[in-house]
C-alpha cells in the first residue's frame, strides 16, 4: 500500500462524542462514506469521458478509505485514502476521489442552507444518505468541513432529510426508532409481528430468533395491557409516516408503570380533554421531564403513577407504606411541588423542588429510597 493521504476529518458534535469517543454504531455511518465516494468518483470519470460507457477495469482496485485515528475537537475521526501501488493505480485517478469528496461536502453544505443539492450530486447517489447520518440523535451533527466555520457542511437529521428528499426516486427512507407499544398479533410461520404503537398505529416487524420469546410473552399479555420497548430501524414515507419496522435490535417488556409509555399517552391530549376544560401538555415540557426522569431517577426505585393536571402539567404519585407522596411538576418552570402525607401521624411536608438541577432530583430519590426502606 502507498503512504496514506489525508482525505477527510469530519467533526462529530454532541454529548455522546465528548472525551473524543465515537459510539460503535456511528462507525457504520462512516463506513458508507467509502461506498459513496467510489460511486461519485466513477460518475465523475464518466462525465469527463462521455465516449466511455464504463470506467476502466481496475478503476477502484486497491483503493480504500481507512480510519487512522481520532483527534481532539469533540470527536474528529481521521480518514485517510490508501492506494495499492502494486495495482499500477494511475496518480491522476486520485483526483476523481478527491473531487468526489468535494462534491459530497458541497452538497451537504447546500442542503444545510436549504439550497439545491443536485448541483453537486446526481439524484441516484442520494440514497446513500439513508445510511449516512441515520445513527445521529437530536442535537447531534457531523461537520464534514469543520475548518470552514462559515460553511462547515453540517449533516444533522434535518440536513439528511433534505438530501434524501432532493431525489424524486426516493419514496421512503429509514430512521433509528425507539417505540413503545403492544403486540396484538404474531405470525410464527412468517416470523413477523404487529406492533401497535401508543398512538394506535399498527406496523409490521420481523421476528429474529433471539426476540421470539419476548414477542410471544407480549402477545399473550396484550389484553392485560402488556407493553414493550422496541429499538430498531423504522421505514418512513415522504410524509414522515412510519410504514414498517425493517429491523428489531432490542425489544423488552415494560414495567406496568413505565413513565415513557405514560408520557406518550399524555402527548395525545388536546385542549378540552377534561370534560371541555383541561389544557394540552407542552410537547417540549414532556420531553424535558422524560429525559430528566430517565437520567436522574434511579432504576431500582418504584415508579410513580403519572397523571395530567387541568393546568397542563403532570403529577407523579407514590404510595409508600404510611407515606402518600405527590410531586406536581410545572413543565414550563421545571419545578416540582412536593407533598408528603404520613397517614399514620397526620404529619404533612411540602416544599418546592428546582427540577432543573440534578441535586434536587437526588434529594427526591433519596426520600423515596428512605420510605422504601421502611424508615418513618
Amino acid at each position: 500500500m502507498s503512504e496514506p493521504i489525508e482525505f477527510l476529518s469530519p467533526r462529530l458534535i454532541g454529548q455522546r462524542f465528548e472525551n473524543h469517543a465515537i459510539p460503535l454504531e456511528l462507525l457504520k455511518d462512516l463506513a458508507v462514506i467509502e461506498e459513496l465516494v467510489i460511486e461519485i468518483a466513477k460518475w465523475l470519470y464518466l462525465e469527463a469521458h462521455p465516449e466511455r460507457r464504463r470506467v476502466p477495469r481496475g478503476f477502484t482496485a486497491g483503493i480504500a478509505l481507512k480510519l487512522t485515528g481520532v483527534v481532539e475537537g469533540s470527536a474528529v475521526p481521521t480518514i485517510a485514502l490508501f492506494t495499492d501501488t502494486t495495482t499500477l493505480f494511475p496518480p491522476q485517478r486520485q483526483q476523481y476521489f478527491e473531487n468526489a469528496r468535494e462534491r459530497i461536502i458541497n452538497a451537504i453544505a447546500n442542503a444545510e442552507r436549504g439550497g439545491p443539492v443536485t448541483e453537486h450530486l446526481p439524484e441516484r447517489v442520494l440514497g446513500y444518505f439513508d445510511r449516512i447520518g441515520r445513527s445521529l440523535h437530536e442535537n447531534e451533527a457531523i461537520e464534514f468541513n469543520p475548518k470552514n466555520p462559515a460553511s462547515p457542511a453540517r449533516l444533522d437529521k434535518t440536513t439528511r432529510r433534505r438530501l434524501l428528499l432532493a431525489s424524486s426516486a426516493i419514496q421512503n427512507w429509514t430512521e433509528e426508532v425507539r417505540l413503545r407499544g403492544s403486540v396484538p398479533e404474531a405470525d410464527q410461520d412468517k416470523m413477523t409481528f404487529q406492533l401497535q404503537v401508543i398512538n394506535g398505529q399498527k406496523v409490521g416487524a420481523p421476528i429474529d430468533t433471539q426476540h421470539l420469546a419476548t414477542v410471544l410473552e407480549a402477545m399473550a399479555g396484550y389484553f392485560h395491557g402488556t407493553r414493550v420497548l422496541l429499538e430498531g430501524i423504522g421505514r418512513y414515507n415522504r410524509s414522515d409516516r412510519l410504514q414498517s419496522i425493517d429491523a428489531v435490535e432490542h425489544i423488552s417488556i415494560l414495567d406496568a408503570n413505565d413513565v415513557g409509555a405514560r408520557i406518550e399517552e399524555l402527548r395525545a391530549l388536546k385542549n378540552g380533554w377534561l370534560d371541555g376544560s383541561g389544557s394540552a401538555l407542552s410537547a417540549d415540557g414532556l420531553t424535558w421531564f422524560l429525559q430528566s426522569f430517565e437520567t436522574q431517577y434511579p432504576e431500582d426505585l418504584p415508579l410513580p403513577f403519572i397523571y395530567p393536571t387541568a393546568e397542563g402539567d403532570v403529577q407523579a404519585e407514590w404510595s409508600l407504606g404510611t407515606h402518600e407522596v405527590s410531586v406536581e411538576i410545572n413543565l414550563y418552570a421545571q419545578t416540582g411541588e412536593w407533598h408528603d402525607l404520613n397517614t399514620a401521624t397526620g404529619d404533612a411536608d411540602t416544599k418546592t423542588l428546582n427540577l432543573a438541577q440534578p441535586d434536587e432530583w437526588a434529594k427526591l430519590a433519596a426520600k423515596i429510597a428512605e420510605y422504601v426502606g421502611g424508615v418513618q
